[in-house]
């Protein structure tokens, strides 16, 4: 049960003793399990204060309920409460209602519009209108009547949303959020018209309120009522929200009437608009009197509400300045005549200038942080920093102003002084970059690269996108803009300037108009709050800088792993590159790398206390880790085949292990002794969990089962039966009573503890499941899918409460924050993305760079060499300059695969979605797509040419082997059964497939298996045949390579590798095979003695690619170092490494600031070089 779900239970139990605002909030958090003097950090309270008002707030439940409340048991009774409770089905609608209140302002003090709110009222309820618009001039208070409005009918709809349209998101952002919130069961369809007409099937199966604040945001400014460039989107939902049948409602307050709404409305059609004019004289003398203003005759009302048109803003903002300057007498005000007529915007102009510096400051940063923010967080942001009285006294005095809101401690403008502020803030800007007299520039931050993810998106879309937009059209062009930032880069250097956010604005509005930083001179700048993530910084001089708060790309070369430590101040990953990384989760640096490990971590788990962490790999190790230091306490060894699953015992002294050996074994975690080994699964073992009281192991594996052990005996307990494909994950949840697994059958269980029962089954992934994890409170489920999806599960219902959207790849691993506020998701796209769970928002993304080589061939004539890479590019290597000659991304994920057709003219890539991308290798120009099926998750692993060239045969996830051909596209499907990971044409036209079930299978081309080698002990990674095709070698997870013969006979196994066999290839003339492996070598062996000749060491990682050039003089290697190597067949030595230049190559840190020892680190391992003086 949710925060939310437990408030809406307690409204129902409580009947008509409504909690307050502050009682609320106490609730809220305490439910979510914070501490007293965590809410009052949070609210702004006093921690006394707050814990007065928790005691109070239980003493009240416990009158209620008969029974003893406190702040610790309180889930506990709710729950009871719930199963206990006779009206059951009367409760369960409320807990399914969906309201999600976004930026809605406080409605609490409300004056006047009586006659407005009953008329909306009736149009809502009564006339069933589908499309309503209040519309009038900034101000008039559009914005607090449609929220009193939402607040008085919230109880007749089934979903209620507030969405703000103030920073002008994209349509496709805005609609994802309502579908998430709505619908809560099922995936999200993938294209925009499905997505509009899956809105419409909801809007008549459900009654919903949809509130879009501030739509004049996406329309022009220069023609009324029409759409901004890019923003048709919102006309085309907005009319058919109105023009179809439904029994929803949609309200839309603006500035002005968007045509949609023009062509639509009618005062008998369902879809209609409200004008708003000013408050009335009686209206406009309460909010003075509540200022304590006065007036000393009838007239003077009058003048007052006439002089500003009854505009709420205007008026709360005379009486301040009534209050303040007059005594709050409005009748003295008015003999001055000094009153601003119209436009609101004057008005704020004048109260604008009437600020203090200080004031302008603060109001400011309000504008640049777009959201509530709490005392400390705006502290942060003044360089330098001012003291927190001081700062409070100019808030309260902007409060008296009315130009900011507070609420429960935080603070932010109200949205129409946000959007003066914020067209001040860019022309300001402006003037200073144009005059190149700074003082703005240098006093705040364009953007603030450290905050949350959707926050610097608005940031950049309403500050950066303007400010470059007048500059071009001041200065003429891009050129001349970066010309006179870089004057201002000039400038900082000199000391005056030397502390404030100068050098990160510039470098941001560069990043902006995409300039080309390469050789750029940033030394000895303070660049602060740069955002430089997928920024190319080659050759770039940053000696000397100070990167207080700038974030860069990190080196998560696909993480695949995640988890929090127990108090949530880390964050620790595990990666493809062999690392376990750990973060700090304040400001989400990083700060420690641990290295050791050979090959992937693909599980990491922190001990009960927090100080150690494991770590997995498919080298099959674990190893324990000092959180403090990152020292290796121990490496545990014993696995045959990779190290899987990791989970300690609730006291923190055992460890147990899970391997692809299938075995178990638990471990004394302070000597690193092996203790115990249990046998039972059937196949690998994927996921080990205990129960919270340390009594029960549960394991997960391969054979499709969940089993239970006694630890003790090693005995299995019991054996749950029901997934219908492999079992990758499981989790207790917190009361120990219900177990949760993924599976690769695309379900989640729920299985009772007790019976071993399946109690629900939750279905919406469309590819494999492979994470699964409990909330703290044990309401919710999330999920992470290989369809780049994340899920959050409503474990009472079942329902899909929210889908997670914005990973390119498949996702690995998901992990609550012990607060239940976030969930961390890791993904093959080099990403791990931290969430708010409560709104689907990404908080932060932490963004890696990876370009290891998983492909290369070699051309027909030999005078080229092609490589496909992580970083989405295949490059062309011309072999005697040894230069790269041409790049291209071609794709959006990893490039797989690269082949040559056999005359040389076209070259084949593969990547996810089910795509294979021919290229004309003399132009580099796309001549044609090859489209399997689309799923993101669906990665054709390799695609090859057939000796013709009229073919290509493909292998992928989605376990197909496909034959295409060349000429007319069209696809013939060979297999759908077993996923192969590497597929080879025979010289006279059939395929061999080296697949997940141990084996090597051989086809005709009419799709008939005509044999399968059996003889591995682990899936099968490369295959190739010998010349004459009277052989076929094969390369395994077992660490083997075996030949055999066309007929399905092993002649020989190579056994020398001392890790996976990932790749083969047979020398032209036929007499040496070369094999590449995770142990770093490429080993060449005779083919008729099965001797291994030499072996070729030199790389840093693992060695996923090879191949023979034509003359068989020279083999090329390349993997997870980015490098490719060229090496003499003869002498075995390395002739060359051909390496593209990295993101940060040769960009210089020395003497930086502002980075961490483990930041630093990262930036070298992307390029970047640092001088150490002696």
């Amino acid at each position: 049960m949710s925060a939310e779900e437990a408030l809406a239970l307690l409204d129902t139990l409580l009947a008509q003793q409504k909690l307050k605002d502050i009682q609320e909030l106490v609730f809220r958090y305490a439910w979510q399990g914070w501490t007293y003097p965590q809410i009052a950090a949070r609210a702004g309270y006093d921690t006394g204060h707050i814990r007065d008002v928790g005691a109070q707030l239980w003493q009240q439940l416990t009158q209620v309920f008969g029974e003893q409340v406190t702040k610790n048991n309180l889930q506990a009774v709710l729950r009871r409460r719930l199963q206990q409770s006779e009206n059951h089905n009367a409760i369960a609608p409320i807990r399914k209602t969906s309201q999600y209140w976004g930026e809605a302002i406080d409605v609490s003090v409300f004056y006047g519009r009586s006659d407005e709110l009953a008329l909306l009222q009736q149009w809502v309820t009564q006339d069933r209108c589908r499309l309503i618009a209040i519309l009038g001039m900034g101000g008039i208070g559009k914005t607090a009547l449609a929220t009193k409005l939402a607040t008085q009918i919230q109880g007749q709809f089934d979903v209620l949303i507030w969405q703000s349209l103030r920073d002008a998101p994209p349509i496709v952002e805005v609609l994802i959020q309502v579908l998430q919130i709505v619908a809560r069961q099922d995936a999200l369809p993938e294209t925009y018209e499905a997505q509009i007409s899956l809105l419409m099937q909801y809007l008549r199966d459900l009654r919903c309120l949809i509130i879009w604040d501030n739509v004049d945001a996406v329309l022009s400014h220069g023609h009324a009522g029409q759409y901004r460039q890019g923003y048709e989107g919102y006309g085309e939902v907005i009319r058919r929200i109105g023009a179809e049948l439904h029994s929803s409602c949609l309200l839309l307050t603006s500035r002005e009437q968007p045509k949609t709404v023009t062509v639509l409305e009618g005062n008998l059609l369902p879809i209609r608009s409200l004008p708003l004019i000013g408050l009335s004289t009686a209206e406009v003398r309460e909010i003075c009197q509540s200022n304590d203003c006065f007036c000393t005759s009838e007239n003077d009302w009058q003048q007052l509400q006439t002089s500003y048109a009854g505009n709420p803003l205007a008026i709360k903002i005379v009486a301040t300045t009534v209050r303040d300057l007059f005594d709050g007498s409005v009748s003295e005000f008015l003999v001055q005549e000094a009153i601003a007529f119209g436009d609101i915007s004057v008005l704020l102009d004048e109260q604008f200038q009437r600020l203090s510096e200080l004031e302008k400051q603060v109001i400011y940063w309000l504008a640049i942080n777009r959201e509530w923010v709490t005392l400390a967080e705006l502290r942060e942001d003044f360089v330098p920093q001012i003291s927190q009285s001081k700062l409070l006294e100019v808030l309260l005095s902007l409060r008296r102003r009315s130009l900011l809101e507070k609420n429960n401690g935080l603070f932010t403008l109200q949205p129409v002084v946000m959007e003066y502020v914020t067209e001040q803030l860019v022309e300001h800007n402006r003037a200073e970059i144009l005059t190149q007299r700074l003082k703005l520039f240098l006093s705040h931050a364009l953007i603030k690269a450290s905050s949350k993810d959707y926050i610097r998106e608005s940031q950049t879309r309403v500050v950066l996108a303007p400010l470059a937009a007048r500059l071009i059209a001041d200065l003429g062009s891009f050129k001349q803009v970066e010309h006179q930032l870089s004057n201002i880069i000039l400038q900082l250097r000199s000391p005056p300037f030397s502390v404030s956010y100068g050098g990160g604005n510039a470098i941001n509005l560069l990043r902006y108009l995409q300039v080309d930083l390469c050789g750029y001179d940033f030394s000895s700048l303070k660049v602060w709050q740069a955002y430089l993530v997928g920024a190319n910084l080659q050759q770039v001089n940053f000696a000397g800088a100070d990167f207080n708060k700038s974030v860069f790309t990190g080196v998560l070369n696909s993480a695949l792993s995640v988890a929090f430590s127990p108090d949530g101040q880390f964050l620790a990953m595990g990666n493809a590159d062999s690392k376990v990384r750990i973060w700090h989760t304040a400001n989400y640096t990083e700060l420690l790398t641990c290295e050791g490990h050979k090959s992937w971590v693909i599980s990491i788990a922190f001990s009960p206390d927090g100080q150690t962490i494991a770590s997995a790999s498919f080298d099959q190790t674990v190893r324990l880790w000092n959180v403090a230091t990152g020292e290796c306490l121990h490496v545990l060894q014993g696995h045959t085949g990779w190290a899987h699953a990791i989970a300690f015992h609730p006291q923190g002294n055992l460890l147990v292990t899970g391997s692809f050996d299938c075995t178990l074994r638990v471990w004394d975690v302070s000597t690193g002794e092996c203790l115990q080994i249990l046998e039972g699964h059937t196949n690998h073992v994927t996921d080990a969990a205990f129960s919270p009281d340390g009594y029960l192991l549960a394991t997960s594996s391969y054979d499709q089962t969940v089993r239970f052990w006694h630890l003790k005996s090693g005995e299995t307990i019991q054996v749950l039966h029901g997934h219908a494909h492999w079992v990758r994950s499981i989790v207790f949840s917190p009361d120990g009573q219900a177990i949760a697994s993924s599976s690769w059958d695309r379900t989640i269980k729920l299985w009772d503890v007790n019976t071993g029962q399946c109690l629900k089954t939750f279905a919406g992934h469309s590819e494999p499941a492979a994470s699964v994890v409990f909330s703290p409170d044990g309401a919710m489920l999330a999920s992470g899918s290989y369809d780049c999806t994340v899920k959050l599960w409503n474990v009472v219902t079942g329902e899909c409460a929210r889908t997670l959207q914005k990973h390119s790849g498949w996702i690995w691993s998901v992990a609550f924050h012990p607060d239940g506020q976030t969930l961390a998701s890791c993904s093959f796209d080099s990403t791990v993305v931290v969430w708010d769970v409560h709104t689907g928002r990404s908080l932060r993304t932490l963004q890696g760079y990876s370009a290891s080589i998983k492909s290369i061939a070699f051309s027909p004539d030999g005078q080229f060499l092609a490589s496909a890479s992580d970083d989405t590019t295949i490059k062309l290597w011309h072999i005697q300059s040894r230069e790269c000659v041409q790049s291209r991304s071609g794709h959006d994920s990893w490039v797989w695969s690269v082949k040559f057709s056999p005359d040389g003219h076209t070259l084949a890539s593969s990547s996810n979605n089910g795509t294979i991308k021919l290229w004309n290798t003399a132009t580099g120009q796309l001549q044609q797509i090859l489209q399997g099926f689309p799923s993101r998750a669906n990665t054709v692993f390799s695609a090859v040419f057939s000796p013709l060239g009229d073919l290509i045969a493909s292998c992928d996830n989605d376990r197909t082997i496909r034959l295409w051909d060349v000429p007319t596209g069209k696809c013939s499907l060979l297999s759908n059964d077993c996923r192969a990971w590497a597929i080879a044409f025979s010289p006279d036209g059939k395929i061999a497939s080296g697949h997940d079930d141990q084996t090597v299978k051989l086809w005709n081309l009419e799709g008939e298996c005509i044999a399968s080698l059996a003889g591995h002990t682990s899936l099968v990674f490369g295959v190739a045949f010998s010349p004459d095709g009277e052989m076929i070698a094969s390369a395994s997870d077992d660490k083997t390579v075996k030949l055999w013969n066309k007929y399905g006979k092993c002649l020989n196994t190579l056994q020398e590798h001392k890790g996976v066999a990932w790749c083969v290839a047979f020398s032209p003339n036929g007499k040496i095979l070369a094999s590449g492996s995770h142990d770093k070598t490429v080993k060449l062996w005779d083919i008729t003695t099965g001797n291994c000749l030499k072996t070729l060491s030199g790389h840093l990682g693992e060695v996923w690619a090879i191949a023979f050039s034509p003359d068989g003089k020279m083999l090329a290697s390349g993997g997870t170092d980015q490098t490719i190597k060229l090496w003499d067949i003869l002498t075995g030595e390395c002739i060359t490494t051909l390496r593209a230049p990295r993101l940060y190559e040769k960009m210089n840190i020395t003497g930086t600031t502002g980075l961490t020892p483990a930041q630093k680190l990262t930036l070298k391992a992307l390029g970047a070089t640092e001088t150490v003086s002696l």
